[in-house]
C-alpha cells in the first residue's frame, strides 16, 4: 500500500472515530458535550438497538457560550451572590390540589400590578415570553382564553409581522409576505430588540395580514389594532379593517418609535407597505379593557438573550403597549440528560429577570419553572433525571431575583407525569412539547393559581 492511499487515511478514521468514542466527554464536560458513539448510531439506524428521545437535545448557542466564559473565569465566582443579595427562604408550592405562585418577592407584593390594572377597569397587559413550548400560542391561547372570559378582554395582543407555519396557530389566521425577520440570537441590531426579541424589515412589496379566529369566542373580534414601527425616512402604510377599505397613512421619517392604530371593531386586519428601511416591531390586536395576553416564542432560545433587549426601546414601547405581568417560560434548552449543575444558568437568569424589571419597571415577574420532561430508558419512558436539578436552579434564580415563581412541572403531576401526560395525549412523541389538549389543561392550572392570588 503506498503512503496516503485511500485504505490507510480510511483505517486512520476508523481509529480515530474509536478513541473518540471511547473518551468520557460527558462526564469531563458536565454534561455540556455529549458522548458520542458511531457504532451505537449505527445499531440504531439498523434498528438493532433502540434510540432514545435525548438524541435531539439541542442547548442554546448562546448558553454554551455563556457556560465556556463562566468555566474559563471560575464557575464559583460567576455564580457567588452579591453581597448585597438576600435570597429568600423557600416557599411553599402546594395548598392541597393547587399549585400555588410561590411569592419571593421583595415585601411579597406577588402580583399587585396585575391587580391594581384589573381593579382599576383598564386594559391589563400580560406578555408570555418563552420558547417553542408555548410555540404556535399553544397554552397561552387557552390560557388567554380564561383570563378574558373572567375579566373581559378581546383580541390576541401580540403578532409578529410574519410566520413561516401561520396554519400551526389555533387563535388567529396569519398571512402575508415580504419581510425578512432578524432574531436576538443572530445578526440583529440591539437597537430594535424588543421583549418578543424580534423584528421584521421589509424586503419590497411587503404585506400583513390577520383574521380573527372562532375557536375561541374572545379571538373572533376585537376593538383597537396597533402597528408599532420605527421609519427613518418619510413614507407611507397602507391599512384596512373588515369593516372598512384601503386607507393610506402618511409618516413623517423619526428614529423614535411610531404606532399607526385604528380603533374600531373588527375580525380583521390588514397592513401594506414598500418602505424597505422602515423597521416591524410588531402588531396588537386587543379590546379596550379587561386582559391582553401576548405569546412571544422563540425556538432555541434559553432565556438569556432578554438580557439583550433595549431598555430605550423597551420604555418608548411602553408608553404605548405597557405591561402589567411578564411571564418567562424557558428551560428545555438550556436541559440535558446528563448536565446536573445549571448555576450557570440560574445566575444568567437572575441577570435576565433584573434586566426585564429595569425595562419593565411597572411590572410585575413571573418565572415558570420547565415542564416535565422525558426520556427513554430501555423500553421506557420516565422524566428526565436532571429535570429537578434545572427547577431547583430556576427556584433559586426567582429567590435571587426576588419575582414569582410557578412550578410547572408539580403542576403536570411532578415524577414520572410526562407519561400519563403521553398516554393521555396531551404531550407529543419528543415527551417535551404539549399538544393543543396538553396545553389546555396546563393553562386552567396556571389560570386557577394567578385567580387565588389575586383574592
Amino acid at each position: 500500500m503506498k503512503k496516503g492511499s485511500p485504505v490507510i487515511i480510511i483505517l486512520l478514521a476508523i481509529v480515530l472515530i474509536i478513541i473518540i468514542s471511547s473518551l468520557p466527554l460527558s462526564k469531563w464536560t458536565n454534561g455540556v458535550v455529549k458522548d458520542f458513539s458511531l457504532f451505537s448510531d449505527i445499531l440504531k439506524e439498523a434498528g438493532i438497538i433502540e434510540g432514545t428521545s435525548n438524541e435531539n437535545e439541542e442547548i442554546d448557542p448562546e448558553l454554551l457560550a455563556a457556560i465556556a466564559h463562566a468555566d474559563s473565569i471560575a464557575r464559583d465566582s460567576i455564580a457567588a451572590l452579591p453581597v448585597d443579595t438576600i435570597i429568600a427562604p423557600i416557599k411553599p408550592s402546594r395548598n392541597g390540589e393547587l399549585v400555588m405562585l410561590e411569592d419571593y418577592t421583595t415585601d411579597g407584593v406577588g402580583l399587585t400590578h396585575l391587580k391594581k390594572a384589573i381593579s382599576a377597569g383598564k386594559l391589563a397587559r400580560i406578555a408570555v415570553v418563552g420558547d417553542s413550548y408555548i410555540e404556535g400560542d399553544i397554552f397561552t391561547q387557552d390560557l388567554r382564553e380564561m383570563l378574558q372570559e373572567a375579566y373581559g378582554g378581546q383580541g390576541v395582543g401580540y403578532m409578529n409581522m410574519h410566520s413561516d407555519f401561520p396554519g400551526f396557530r389555533r387563535s388567529v389566521r396569519q398571512g402575508g409576505s415580504g419581510w425578512k425577520t432578524f432574531m436576538a440570537n443572530k445578526k440583529a441590531d440591539k437597537q430594535y430588540i424588543f421583549l418578543s426579541e424580534q423584528y421584521a424589515i421589509p424586503t419590497g412589496n411587503a404585506s400583513a395580514t390577520y383574521k380573527g379566529s372562532s375557536s375561541f369566542p374572545h379571538a373572533e373580534n376585537w376593538s383597537c389594532s396597533r402597528f408599532l414601527f420605527i421609519a427613518p425616512e418619510n413614507t407611507s402604510i397602507n391599512v384596512k379593517t373588515s369593516e372598512g377599505e384601503w386607507e393610506e397613512r402618511n409618516i413623517e421619517g423619526s428614529e423614535n418609535v411610531q404606532c399607526l392604530e385604528v380603533v374600531a371593531p373588527t375580525s380583521q386586519f390588514d397592513i401594506k407597505t414598500s418602505d424597505t428601511s422602515l423597521i416591524g416591531l410588531g402588531v396588537w390586536l386587543d379590546g379596550s379593557t379587561g386582559i391582553s395576553l401576548d405569546c412571544m416564542s422563540s425556538r432555541g432560545f434559553s432565556g438569556i438573550t432578554l438580557t439583550k433587549i433595549n431598555q430605550s426601546l423597551c420604555r418608548e414601547i411602553s408608553e404605548i403597549i405597557y405591561y402589567d405581568l411578564i411571564v418567562l417560560e424557558f428551560g428545555i434548552n438550556a436541559m440535558s440528560s446528563a448536565q446536573k449543575d445549571y448555576s450557570v444558568y440560574a445566575s444568567k437568569m437572575v441577570d435576565v429577570i433584573n434586566h426585564v424589571r429595569s425595562c419593565f419597571p411597572r411590572a410585575d415577574i413571573l418565572l415558570m419553572g420547565v415542564g416535565d420532561r422525558g426520556e427513554k430508558r430501555g423500553s421506557q419512558v420516565h422524566s428526565m433525571a436532571t429535570a429537578p436539578a434545572m427547577i431547583s436552579a430556576q427556584r433559586d434564580a426567582a429567590r435571587r431575583a426576588h419575582c414569582l415563581f410557578w412550578d410547572t412541572r408539580e403542576a403536570m403531576g411532578g415524577e414520572d407525569a410526562v407519561v400519563e401526560w403521553s398516554n393521555a395525549g396531551l404531550i407529543n412523541k419528543d415527551y417535551v412539547h404539549m399538544s393543543h389538549k396538553g396545553g389546555a389543561r396546563l393553562a386552567k392550572e396556571l389560570f386557577n393559581a394567578i385567580q387565588h392570588e389575586l383574592k
